[in-house]
């Protein structure tokens, strides 16, 4: 029997599938040099809207007095947009490893939940090298484009979404640290007001169609307007407060008002 698509037939370690042409040929399970080029093309969305957003990120590295290569390893490292924001500020005043740790578990715990759901995706005989592999490049974006493509999801595939788009999350990282070390000071703080403005284009969107969200937005200001000010709470540490005001705030939300789950046919 020959099927296509995400119904085929292992036969040893491959996969017999139809062509585009309709005749039978053997793909291996974890894809070819096509499952690459097309990860590659799918990615240039999320490439160019990472260049921007790590711009940003390369020049509040510079700010703080990183290196334009210690920026981009920053980057190349960790692929993480919230996490290496919130990771400067514990950097510039040569915070604890515990307290940065803590802050990335915190931060990037959803990743392990997103990456639980791609392993379903894969074949059972993907080794452990690929699936560590794919997990390096595990974001939202990455995510999204993974779990909603059809049929089976080859590694190859998500090595071309991954290459392409952490090649624009560092180049867009050496280009902000490069610019924060030649342009003016008064610039460089306009520019630096960039990931704000993305942070709050993500939120409003959606508050406005969710009240429970627009509680947790509120509620998640409040509280960490209050670690800022209040004469014993402000002498917290910025990522403790992070901490304390994530895990507050969700575990409130997740008690008060629970996502309903939504019914199937």
């Amino acid at each position: 029997m020959i099927c296509g698509h995400a119904n085929h037939r292992r036969t040893g370690t491959n996969i017999l599938y139809l062509s585009p042409s309709g005749k039978p040929t053997m793909k291996k399970e974890i894809g070819e040099f096509e499952d690459f080029k097309e990860g590659c093309q799918n990615a240039i969305p999320i490439c160019l809207g990472y260049m921007a957003v790590s711009f940003a990120f390369g020049i509040e590295a510079s700010k703080i007095g990183m290196t334009t290569f210690q920026a981009a390893m920053t980057s190349l490292l960790n692929v993480t947009s919230a996490g290496q924001f919130s990771a400067l500020e514990l950097i510039a005043r040569n915070g604890s490893f515990v307290e940065l740790a803590i802050l990335q578990l915190i931060i990037n715990l959803r990743y392990m939940l997103m990456s639980t759901a791609l392993s379903q995706k894969l074949d059972s005989k993907i080794g452990t090298l690929h699936r560590l592999g794919i997990s390096y490049g595990v974001t939202d974006e990455i995510f999204a484009v993974s779990i909603f493509k059809k049929g089976a999801l080859y590694p190859m595939f998500s090595y071309g979404l991954i290459a392409t788009s952490v090649f624009g999350w560092v180049f867009g990282t050496v280009l902000g640290a490069v610019a924060g070390q030649i342009l003016p000071e008064r610039l460089i703080s306009c520019l630096g007001l960039a990931i704000y403005g993305m942070f709050i284009a993500i939120i409003i969107p959606d508050t406005r169609s969710s009240r429970t969200l627009l509680a947790v937005v509120l509620s998640a200001m409040a509280l960490s307007t209050i670690f800022t000010y209040a004469p014993v709470l402000k002498m917290i540490s910025s990522g403790f407060r992070i901490i304390i005001v994530t895990v507050v705030v969700a575990a409130a939300a997740a008690i008060i008002a629970p996502r309903k789950e939504e019914a199937h046919e």
